[in-house]
């Protein structure tokens, strides 16, 4: 049987709310994401040895994801992220430089683990230090590399964006976030399908889904369109719920779901985390299962 493994690869730090610290960083938050909906899992990234990192290292096993490759760095300090809301409930985020994630070394069997994946997804914000290497490293060895834009300023530039585009098989942007793009990219449309296709004929990518916030989200997969028009609920924040979204899609992908299915529960999940506090609620595939056909019922 093909292996359904997932690798996420990159930070993971505390998110400092105004109420507390909470567990973040994108590519955990989509690691505990896959966990809850029942995916093999592994999780790559780096922590200080100090009593953040070992309060963090009990938590992430509290969310039932491996920390076998989660590194131990002697120099710098786990990551921190504050986090700022405003009235609607969306973040705003202040990240710390030189945290222990900027500098994840590549390990032989991690390479090997990431070789023998059906997916690797990754995000922008791996990619401003030295942990640039080892995504290089990954790129090179993986079946379907999944890249989350995930644009946080000022750690990305136009170059660096369009060179990782080019390395991916899939792209997720959120509405944002491909208008700006688009606009780098000097794309002379204006609406989010025509803005798709034309990264798709400027990167040969032929996988992007794009969110739109409590709107849903457009996918379109090798030439064909999917959408979904989102689902209500009481928004307490925003933090993770994009994570969500992607973890469940790649879910949907790597199983083989049928497409449109794959995406109405991406964007149900999206939903439910923010109704939630924080960015990793524990939702479960029959809880999300069960809110996709009650909304369906109204």
């Amino acid at each position: 049987m093909k292996s359904q493994k997932i690798i996420c690869f990159g930070e993971i730090l505390w998110d400092l709310f105004p109420d507390g610290k909470k567990l973040g960083g994108a590519p955990f938050n989509v690691a505990s994401s896959l966990k809850n909906l029942g995916a093999d899992v592994e999780f790559i990234s780096r922590i200080g040895n100090d009593s953040l990192g070992k309060e963090l290292l009990m938590k992430v096993k509290n969310h039932g994801v491996s920390i076998s490759h989660i590194q131990k760095d002697a120099i710098y300090s786990t990551g921190e992220v504050q986090v700022n809301l405003n009235s609607s409930g969306v973040a705003q985020y202040e990240i710390s430089k030189d945290a222990a994630w900027d500098f994840i070394e590549v390990l032989p069997e991690t390479i090997e683990m990431v070789r023998s994946a059906s997916a690797f997804i990754f995000g922008s914000l791996i990619a401003r230090s030295k942990s640039f290497e080892a995504l290089n490293s990954f790129l090179k060895v993986s079946k379907f590399r999944v890249f989350d834009l995930n644009l946080r300023p000022p750690f990305y530039n136009q170059s660096l964006l369009f060179q990782l585009m080019q390395q991916s098989d899939m792209l997720k942007f959120n509405d944002e976030e491909l208008y700006k793009i688009a606009n780098d990219m000097e794309s002379p449309f204006n609406s989010v399908n025509q803005h798709i296709e034309f990264i798709v004929k400027k990167t040969n990518v032929n996988i992007i889904c794009v969110t739109k916030g409590k709107y849903g989200a457009v996918l379109y997969h090798k030439g064909d369109w999917f959408y979904n028009s989102g689902y209500k609920v009481k928004v307490v924040d925003t933090v993770g719920a994009g994570d969500a979204f992607l973890a469940t899609l790649v879910n949907g992908l790597v199983k083989n779901e049928p497409l449109q299915k794959t995406i109405n529960y991406a964007c149900a999940m999206g939903a439910l985390v923010a109704n939630n506090s924080g960015a990793n609620p524990n939702i479960t595939e029959s809880e999300l299962k069960s809110f996709v056909e009650n909304s369906n019922e109204n």
